[in-house]
C-alpha cells in the first residue's frame, strides 16, 4: 500500500504542514521524510526554537521549511484572506488571535497554497484540528459533511496485503439516511486511492430483512439510495458482518448477492459500531489501522492520536498527501 502512495508522490512531489513542529515525532518523521525526497515537511513554529528541539533530540531536518506566525512575511495578506472567509463570524482581531495558533496558521497555508495537505493532532485535539478545516477549507463541492474513514492492512497468506475501509468511525455520531450514503460514496474514494476496488456493505444486525427495527430500515434505506446515487459502485445491504464477509455464510443468507461474502468496504450505522468494530479487528484481528482519514474537504487534512508514535505521523504523512488530486 505504501509502495503505491510513494510512487504516486515521488511522481508529484508535494508538501505538507506539521502544526506541531518542534514535536520530537513530527520532527523524527520529518527527518524520515526528508531521506525519501518526495515529500517536504513544513514545521509551523519559532525557526530557532524547531532547530534546537531537532538537534536535542538527533534529527536531521534540513530540506524542511519552518514557518513561524509571528515572523510570516505574508500574514497582513493571511489576516484579510481569513477575515473575508469569515466575514461576520471573525472580527480582524480574531483573525489575528488565531493566525498565531498553528492550527489556524498551518490550515491557512493550506489554503493559500503554500501546503498541499496538513497533519495535525499530535497535542491538538480532533475538535481543534477539524474546526479549522471547516471554517477555513470548507467541504468540496457536493458534500455537506465531513466524515472518516480508516484503512485496515494486514498480511495475507498470498504475501499481498489485505487491505479494508471502514466508516465512519471517529466524526458523526449518529449519521441520517442521507448522511450515510454520502460517507458510503467518500469512503469508495478513499479506498480506490489505497488500491482498493471497494466492494460496499451496509452494516446491520440484520441481514436482508432477517432483523426489524429502526436502525435497520435505515441502513437498508440508505443502501438503495447509495445505490441509486452511485450505480456503477458494487452496494448491498442490509448486512451482518458474517454476511458481508464470508462467502459460506453469504451463500447461506443472501445467495443473491453479488457484495456479501467478498465486502471490503464497511460502512456503520453509528459511532459506536464503527469505532468498536475498527478497533476489534485492529486489535484481535492483526490488522493495522490508519487513520482517522477525514473526507468530504477541499483539502486533505488528518488528524493525529495525541498518542502517536513517530512512525505512524510518517505513515500518516505519506496517507494524508496521498490523497492531493
Amino acid at each position: 500500500m505504501f509502495n503505491f502512495l510513494i510512487n504516486k508522490l515521488k511522481a508529484h512531489p508535494r508538501k505538507i504542514v506539521f502544526t506541531e513542529g518542534t514535536d520530537p515525532r513530527i520532527l523524527e518523521a520529518s527527518a524520515r521524510l526528508l531521506s525519501g525526497t518526495f515529500l517536504t515537511p513544513v514545521l509551523v513554529g519559532n525557526p530557532d526554537e524547531v532547530q534546537k528541539a531537532a538537534e536535542e533530540a538527533g534529527f536531521n531536518i534540513r530540506g524542511a521549511e519552518i514557518m513561524d506566525p509571528e515572523n510570516f512575511p505574508e500574514m497582513e495578506k493571511m489576516v484579510s484572506t481569513l477575515v473575508e472567509l469569515r466575514k461576520g463570524k471573525m472580527t480582524e482581531e480574531d483573525c489575528r488571535k488565531n493566525l498565531k495558533k498553528g492550527n489556524y496558521f498551518g490550515t491557512m497555508l493550506v489554503k493559500m497554497g503554500y501546503a498541499d495537505a496538513l497533519l495535525g493532532g499530535a497535542t491538538y485535539s480532533t475538535a481543534d484540528t477539524v474546526r479549522p478545516a471547516l471554517q477555513i477549507i470548507k467541504t468540496k463541492p457536493g458534500s455537506k459533511i465531513v466524515s472518516s474513514c480508516f484503512i485496515l492492512v494486514r498480511p495475507s497468506a498470498t504475501g499481498e496485503n489485505e487491505v479494508l475501509a471502514m466508516a465512519d468511525c471517529a466524526i458523526n455520531i449518529k449519521p441520517t439516511e442521507d448522511e450515510l450514503v454520502e460517507i458510503a460514496l467518500e469512503t469508495a474514494n478513499t479506498a480506490r486511492t489505497f488500491g482498493i476496488d471497494p466492494k460496499i456493505a451496509f452494516l446491520s444486525y440484520s441481514t436482508m430483512g432477517s432483523g426489524k427495527g429502526e436502525d435497520v430500515d435505515k441502513m437498508r434505506n440508505a443502501c438503495e439510495k447509495a445505490k441509486a446515487a452511485a450505480p456503477e459502485l458494487a452496494i448491498d445491504g442490509e448486512l451482518q458482518f458474517d454476511a458481508a464477509v464470508s462467502p459460506n455464510v453469504a451463500h447461506t443468507k443472501c445467495p443473491e448477492s453479488k457484495v456479501a461474502g467478498h465486502a471490503n468496504t464497511f460502512i456503520f450505522p453509528d459511532i459506536n459500531a464503527g469505532n468498536i468494530g475498527y478497533k476489534i479487528a485492529q486489535r484481535l484481528g492483526s490488522f493495522d489501522a490508519y487513520g482517522p482519514i477525514l473526507q468530504g474537504l477541499n483539502a486533505p487534512i488528518n488528524d493525529l492520536s495525541r498518542g502517536c508514535n513517530a512512525m505512524e505521523v510518517y505513515s500518516m504523512a505519506i496517507i494524508t498527501a496521498g490523497l492531493v488530486d
